[in-house]
């Protein structure tokens, strides 16, 4: 995982499911996609961090993995963040904090 600004980035949920969560499942990805009723590509997609992990998506992994969807949403959420606020950092730095009057 890289080290964005600071400290350690999010993952990925892919990451999470291809390093962890598909090994312990014993189970050939072309099987896993079958079981989510998803296309092989898509689960490839998601494996290697071209796809987001959307609700409907967190849903169908929580299901299959007992984990809650929620868990994979969020990953989905902080990992989408982090990125956007590496990539937007000068405008972020350049806006200022207002207060209430």
């Amino acid at each position: 995982m890289n080290q964005l600004v600071s400290g350690l980035a999010p993952m990925h949920p892919g990451e999470l499911l291809r390093e962890d969560i598909l090994p312990a499942l014993n189970k050939p990805k072309a099987e896993i996609a079958r079981l989510i009723e998803v296309s092989r590509q898509t689960l490839y997609d998601i494996l290697a961090e071209k796809q987001d992990v959307t609700p409907t998506m967190a849903l169908r992994i929580g299901k299959l993995t007992g984990t809650a969807p929620e868990m994979w949403v969020n990953m989905q959420r902080n990992f989408d963040l982090r990125v956007q606020s590496v990539r937007d950092a000068d405008i972020i730095a350049r806006i200022p904090t207002l207060e209430a009057a």
